[in-house]
């Protein structure tokens, strides 16, 4: 063969073509690491990525814990606010009971009936504030959740399971039972 037409002529012994631009470094990294051991500059920022990624998990973690004691705290926090209120407007009831009785009775003193009926406003007035309210059971029907029967009429007219007397008023503060009603119920 001549000089011409082995320089025409495919060469099988010269390297592949190179891919271009961003292959080019991919294909030229990927061959240099398969190649040589990493060196230990490469050996160090690999071990330094590690710590950082596990310092990185480490604070999302702690950052996740910290929330939900905060919101756990509030959570216990409002639940045990909620039962210190119930509790105290428990030991004002009998207080409430006493007035109701002293209302019921008959007196000719209507000044002293007139004091009796504003203290009742007044203690009604700071339960509402506290959002306290009294049960309404009287001719509707009962319910184990708010009411507590302590007595029943057999009666077979009109409906059935209906409370006819309240004995004692009920009361609760939002969703929660402060006290039940004591009732009388038709069955």
């Amino acid at each position: 063969m001549s000089e011409q037409e082995k320089q025409q002529a495919p060469r099988t012994d010269a390297p592949e073509a190179r891919p271009v631009g961003e292959e080019t470094a991919r294909a030229e990294t990927e061959t240099a690491a398969e190649r040589q051991p990493p060196t230990r500059a490469e050996e160090a920022w690999e071990t330094l990525a590690a710590e950082r990624d596990d310092y990185k998990d480490r604070y999302l973690r702690l950052a996740a814990e910290y929330d939900n004691y905060r919101k756990r705290t509030r959570r216990e926090r409002d639940a045990l606010h909620a039962e210190v209120r119930a509790g105290t407007v428990e030991k004002f009831l009998p207080v409430y009971d006493n007035l109701e009785r002293a209302l019921a009775q008959p007196t000719e003193d209507e000044a002293y009936r007139r004091g009796v009926e504003l203290t009742m406003k007044g203690l009604a007035d700071a339960l509402a504030g506290l959002g306290v309210s009294a049960t309404e059971a009287l001719g509707k029907p009962f319910d184990p959740a708010l009411h507590d029967a302590v007595a029943h009429i057999s009666d077979d007219s009109g409906e059935k399971n209906l409370v006819v007397e309240v004995l004692q008023t009920g009361f609760v503060m939002g969703d929660r039972v402060v006290r039940h009603s004591m009732v009388k119920v038709k069955n």
